[in-house]
């Protein structure tokens, strides 16, 4: 299969990568809950040091007016140009295993041409299996473990993980593309979707990147440590905690997504549906409130320094 060669810069320094690789996707874009997403691909980034393979163009890629770059300026003058990455890269987990990583932003024209590029590369590397992770927001409590829904061609992912099966039509994602071409081509591949507490949606959860590490863990067999994202996230559950003990109408609505969520899981044909919204507060409301807490709250640097 040729390959759209104006969507991409193959990298003149790229090591040999070895045949049967997992490949690992995370793409940012249209539904990103928790910003999970945006905070797995910083993570991999700082913490793993991807060596890429292959730059793809933002000019073909990218609506810069849509998602503007970030430009410093100091007095004066600029000091520095950031445009946006979207790289195939190789990288290593905690203990060394190597994996490809498509990390960046979700493209947002060329979708079949950048589908048919990243399945070419795939072949090209024999890639052994294929996992990416999304997120979306839903009326659950933030006291219990993040679910997921799992889609794809590997039944076992999706029998022991997948919490929530729908019938449904969603806004496709570059990622939904992706696993629906993998699929057609009779990969292994797996896409997991986080199941973020709708009212901490619009925040930087921590624990949905954890979820995130994990699922891809559970589906690839790479180890990843995370210690930096639970110290963030213990603090910041601290601070919801607060915001929800010093709210009558906060605890009242947790109470009643816990109990919906119990029954859910217990399985009970009683149970009011998990995705059921009630006379809870509305999602924006309670992001909203959540959100002013938060902010207002010093960071733990900030304590330190008091």
């Amino acid at each position: 299969m040729p390959y759209p060669g104006s969507l991409y810069e193959r990298s003149a320094s790229a090591p040999p990568v070895p045949p049967g690789l997992p490949l690992v996707i995370a793409l940012t874009g249209f539904t990103d809950a928790g910003s999970a997403v945006s905070q797995l691909v910083d993570h991999f980034r700082e913490e793993l040091e991807p060596i890429p393979l292959v730059v793809f163009s933002n000019d073909v890629l990218l609506d810069y007016r849509a998602r503007r770059p970030i430009v410093s300026f100091e007095q004066d003058h600029l000091t520095d140009y950031r445009p946006p990455r979207l790289e195939l890269s190789l990288a290593h987990d905690a203990l060394g295993q190597a994996f490809l990583l498509l990390a960046g932003y979700e493209p947002d024209f060329a979708w079949d041409a950048f589908s048919e590029t990243v399945l070419a590369f795939a072949d090209d590397y024999a890639v052994s299996t294929v996992t990416w992770v999304h997120a979306i927001p839903m009326p659950v409590p933030h006291t219990r473990p993040i679910g997921t829904t799992v889609s794809g061609t590997r039944s076992d992912l999706t029998e022991a993980h997948s919490v929530w099966q729908p019938h449904t039509q969603v806004p496709s994602t570059a990622g939904h593309l992706l696993e629906y071409r993998f699929a057609e081509s009779g990969a292994r591949v797996a896409g997991f979707v986080l199941l973020i507490p709708h009212y901490l949606a619009d925040t930087e959860y921590p624990a949905a990147a954890l979820a995130g590490l994990d699922s891809l863990g559970v589906a690839t067999g790479l180890v990843f440590q995370g210690d930096d994202l639970r110290d963030e996230n213990k603090d910041y559950v601290a601070k919801v905690a607060e915001q929800v003990e010093g709210s009558d109408e906060l605890s009242r609505m947790l109470q009643g997504l816990e109990e919906r969520y119990d029954a859910y899981m217990a399985g009970s044909t009683l149970a009011t549906p998990m995705i059921h919204t009630g006379d809870l507060p509305s999602a924006d409301e309670l992001a909203a409130e959540l959100e002013r807490f938060l902010a207002s709250r010093p960071s733990p640097d900030e304590d330190k320094r008091a």
